[in-house]
């Protein structure tokens, strides 16, 4: 999967287009509403030189202390 490019642009399935969360300082308390965010723009075409082309679904999860685990799915309409 990783050795074919598929987890990249031109790829399956895109990985982490923004640079993940590490990019972003680790927003603690924000780190879902930043990934939420991310993904939306995706969705939207709004991404700029981050976009993934014809991207319609997207999917977020989410870990967080003690039994915090949120798993969410986008879709294009």
């Amino acid at each position: 999967f990783i050795w074919d490019g598929d987890n990249t642009y031109g790829g399956k399935f895109v990985t982490n287009p923004s640079g993940g969360l590490l990019s972003k300082g680790h927003p603690l308390g924000a780190t879902g509403l930043a990934q939420c965010t991310e993904l939306v723009w995706q969705l939207r075409g709004q991404a700029e030189q981050r976009q993934v082309e014809g991207a319609r679904t997207a999917l977020q999860h989410n870990l967080g202390l003690g039994g915090a685990c949120v798993i969410t799915m986008y879709q294009r309409s």
